[in-house]
């Protein structure tokens, strides 16, 4: 993944970023506010050599800071640690002691820092200002080369014993910059972990590759409803776009029969049937829509028409075909489905199917049918397998790249014809939305007069 695919990840998952920040800085709020504060003494101690002249400053020097890792040592030893367990105003043990003292040797120079950390402010004093004399003492009298002479280190107190005015813990500021940057890092692994783990397919590029068929357009989203759109909706000219494909391919070669389906359902296979088919009679061809989905019919309640007879009493033999279209406004027919039958694979699949196919052909300039979704049932292979070409409607983000792959296979198992898929239900919002052109669509310019008293509308 390069930088703007990582950049899309994070766009396309902001909500699971600021979530995670969010609750990482409420972490961080937490302890700021519930924890028991820890507040720190301190003092600086500096160590010198006496000498007797120029020559002996470099020797005494080295001797000093050579000697330093030795003194931190000392603090937390027996020798200054232990007496003061437990001494008035003290009340720790050896142990804790020792833990409450820390000290830092100041690079490049011959001091130390001592710290002393205690959630009691006045006993975090009491211990260093003890801490202080008994290490000077100490310091002396063990660097003294004999009893009565001068030790030949001298420990000076530079700075301190002072109390720090605010506690070392918590430290807000520290806090909420570390939940920040987790919060950023465990929402960064979140989304990735999600983008990797997300099987669905959101983009054309990746549909196009699991079907090796082109991807006629990406249908958005439609406020305004599933079937109707205004004609100047997105919505609508993405359909435009696929019914101008699929003329493109019927000039090529003989495509008057369509089969639209999917893979699963819910993915707005028959919304889409349905408008392909109005878009076709609005460009002045006679159309017939076919309810094919004869499990679970839904051009009927779409188009406001009857669904007691349809293809499947054309394919018992109750009816004849002539009796069941149901004209709908200008140039369009509706075949419903009809009745339930308790066998409606084996109907699909009759001789009499194919003859009806070969008798809508002549009669109809286009004949779209609806059919059911491939994986769950055959109907859809069976229909598709008698069609001159067959669309595949996938919904963006929620059909998965196995589902595809499965219903591309039961296509090619029945030597149907894919002209080409939609991908459909594209949010408007976000990395993988459709461009949005809404403006050029609805905009109207008034006309202007031109030459000659001519008008002209500008395009």
């Amino acid at each position: 993944m390069g930088l703007r695919e990582y950049l899309s990840v994070a766009r396309r998952h902001r909500w699971l970023l600021a979530a995670s920040v969010a609750l990482a800085l409420a972490v961080a709020l937490l302890v700021n506010l519930y924890a028991t504060p820890v507040y720190a003494a301190r003092v600086t101690f500096f160590f010198a050599t006496p000498i007797s002249g120029a020559a002996d400053l470099y020797p005494a020097a080295m001797f000093n800071t050579s000697r330093l890792a030795t003194y931190v040592e000392l603090l937390t030893s027996d020798e200054i640690a232990g007496p003061l367990a437990g001494t008035p105003g003290i009340d720790l043990d050896e142990e804790e002691v020792r833990e409450a003292i820390s000290a830092e040797i100041v690079p490049d120079t011959v001091m130390m820092e001592v710290a002393v950390e205690d959630l009691d402010r006045n006993r975090a004093m009491l211990l260093l200002t003890r801490i202080t004399a008994r290490f000077v003492s100490a310091i002396e009298e063990l660097e003294r080369p004999e009893p009565g002479k001068a030790s030949l280190v001298k420990v000076t107190v530079v700075d301190g014993p002072a109390l720090d005015e605010d506690p070392v813990h918590p430290d807000p500021v520290n806090n909420f910059a570390l939940a920040l940057v987790a919060g950023l890092v465990a929402g960064a692994i979140a989304s990735v972990g999600r983008e990797v783990a997300d099987q669905t397919v959101r983009t054309e590029e990746v549909l196009h590759t699991l079907t090796s068929a082109p991807v006629l357009a990406r249908v958005p989203l439609d406020p305004g409803g599933p079937i109707v759109s205004p004609s100047g909706s997105a919505r609508t000219e993405a359909l435009r776009e696929v019914r101008t494909q699929v003329q493109c391919a019927a000039a090529a070669r003989s495509v008057k029969t369509l089969a639209v389906t999917s893979a699963v359902p819910g993915e707005g296979r028959s919304a889409t049937a349905c408008g392909l088919a109005l878009l076709f009679a609005e460009a002045g061809q006679r159309v017939l829509v076919v309810d094919a989905e004869l499990r679970h019919p839904r051009l009927a309640a779409f188009l406001g028409r009857e669904d007691s007879a349809g293809l499947s009493t054309v394919l018992d033999g109750t009816a004849p075909l002539e009796q069941v279209l149901q004209p709908w406004g200008a140039g369009l027919w509706l075949l419903a489905s009809g009745r339930t039958p308790p066998n409606p694979s084996e109907l699909l699949s009759s001789p009499r199917m194919t003859e009806l196919v070969d008798e809508v052909r002549k009669r109809f300039d286009v004949v779209i049918f609806d059919c059911p979704p491939l994986l769950p049932v055959t109907d859809a292979a069976v229909v598709a397998a008698r069609t001159d070409g067959t669309l595949l409607v996938v919904r963006a983000r929620r059909t998965t790249q196995t589902q595809v792959t499965a219903a591309v296979r039961a296509l090619h198992a029945v030597n149907a014809t894919l002209l080409g898929c939609v991908l459909n239900m594209v949010a408007r919002k976000g990395p993988d939305a459709v461009p949005n052109y809404d403006t050029y669509l609805t905009a109207r310019k008034p006309p202007q007069h031109g030459p000659g008293g001519w008008k002209m509308q500008a395009a």
